[in-house]
């Protein structure tokens, strides 16, 4: 059941299937332009809940990772 949220929100229940699989609403595919055979990479932590993120996200993410890892050996090296 969708709620009525300014044009750029969308909050939404979904429902697990018996596989562990949820649908993406169709408005959410829409405004994130997700498409069928899109990778996308769900984060997940016990505190703070369960995310989902787009190719980009995922693109931010590991260049983070690559970075740390860079600052990392750089530190070690001093």
């Amino acid at each position: 059941m969708a709620m009525k949220l300014p044009k750029d929100k969308f909050m939404s229940t979904v429902k697990v299937g018996e596989k562990g699989q949820i649908v993406i609403p169709k408005e959410v595919r829409e405004m994130f332009d997700i498409e069928p055979g899109d990778l996308l990479m769900l984060l997940a932590d016990r505190e703070r809940g369960i995310a989902i993120v787009d190719n980009e996200g995922f693109l931010e993410v590991a260049r983070s990772m690559v970075d740390f890892h860079s600052k990392a050996e750089e530190q070690e090296k001093l």
